[in-house]
């Protein structure tokens, strides 16, 4: 998640721990803690693909991280020996922090090496948003109020507790509605004969009332959105080419393979004047998304490898206004849907669900 969520989150977890003993020590060494993990982006990995697929790796490795707990509350007891008859809540102190910050990395979208080194590949069960103001909230009020309050009266370490203990709870609701949301739309997509290999659902942006959904067809690729108030209203569903026929002559180009890889067969390949360019479908939405790299340049018969580049994104930030009132208005209310095929967007009547 987000550099304030994580250290806020280190922050109060630390207050909770060992706040009534050491007073703002253990506030601070939270909140360091919490940010270490995602420093590996201060690490040139040799390239911009590199530096996309392999953050998130080793240094979020949840058994790398309980070795290194010992070390840490160690160094914080030699830094502040008064504290060293702590040690052992120290050691809890950072354990804790640590193990929570790659968990919440883990409930976004991105993919984390988690179980690195015995299994590398990135994974994700997204239920949050990369910023989610219902999850930091809490958690911020209560570690101000533990900041700015008197040391001498417990209701600042009280009110940390009841923002960590409202976030816990707030992330219990993301999992269910997670649950809830996928039911509804895996009946829905088969209500309306909507084929797909692949599905993966995330959070719309700031809210976990609004879920997006891209699925794989094959050589295409589908998004649609479900909100918990939509009910029974069919869903929107919107096709675009993945344009597979452009990975000719870049099969075993590195670049590529890495983001084959990274991306868990959730990417689609583009033109952009001569340069072939290859999307992560998974971060953003058509026509607006995060992460698109150069791969390649146009050739005869087929794409010709070159140095990778990643492309500028533009943000749509209208999208918002969307995403709000999608929220509470579901659509189509006529009962139809839209879908992209060759040749155009053709409109269909679908079943009622």
């Amino acid at each position: 998640m987000d550099s304030l969520t994580q250290l806020t989150f280190g922050a109060t977890i630390g207050e909770a721990v060992l706040g009534s003993k050491v007073g703002r020590k253990a506030m601070f060494w939270g909140a360091v803690i919490g940010t270490l993990p995602d420093l590996d982006v201060l690490i040139p990995m040799g390239g911009p693909v590199n530096d996309f697929v392999y953050h998130r790796g080793f240094s979020h490795s949840i058994f790398l991280l309980a070795l290194i707990s010992p070390l840490l509350a160690w160094l914080i007891t030699k830094i502040h020996p008064t504290t060293k008859k702590y040690y052992n809540r120290w050691v809890f102190l950072t354990f804790l922090v640590l193990e929570a910050s790659v968990l919440l990395d883990f409930l976004t979208i991105y993919g984390t090496q988690i179980l690195w080194p015995f299994k590398t590949d990135p994974l994700a069960w997204p239920i949050f948003f990369i910023i989610d103001p219902l999850f930091t909230l809490p958690i911020l009020l209560g570690c101000m109020a533990a900041l700015v309050l008197s040391r001498k009266k417990p209701l600042g370490h009280r009110l940390n507790t009841i923002g960590l203990v409202l976030s816990l709870i707030y992330t219990l609701w993301a999992v269910g509605t997670k649950e809830y949301v996928e039911s509804r739309v895996r009946d829905k997509l088969s209500h309306q004969h909507v084929s797909y290999s692949q599905l993966v659902s995330t959070p719309a942006p700031f809210n976990t009332f609004l879920w997006q959904f891209v699925g794989i067809d094959n050589g295409r690729y589908f998004e649609t959105f479900f909100s918990i108030f939509d009910g029974n209203t069919p869903l929107i569903v919107n096709y675009y080419p993945r344009n597979l026929e452009l990975r000719r002559g870049l099969e075993h180009h590195p670049p590529v393979v890495k983001l084959q890889w990274f991306t868990r067969g959730y990417y689609a390949l583009s033109k952009e004047g001569e340069n072939i360019l290859v999307t992560d479908l998974r971060m953003g939405s058509a026509p607006h998304y995060v992460f698109r790299f150069k791969v390649g340049e146009a050739g005869n018969p087929h794409s010709l490898p070159t140095k990778e580049e990643r492309m500028e994104t533009t943000r749509d930030w209208h999208q918002l206004i969307w995403i709000w009132n999608r929220i509470w208005t579901p659509r189509p209310v006529d009962k139809s849907v839209y879908h992209m095929e060759k040749g155009g967007i053709h409109r269909y009547t679908v079943p009622k669900t």
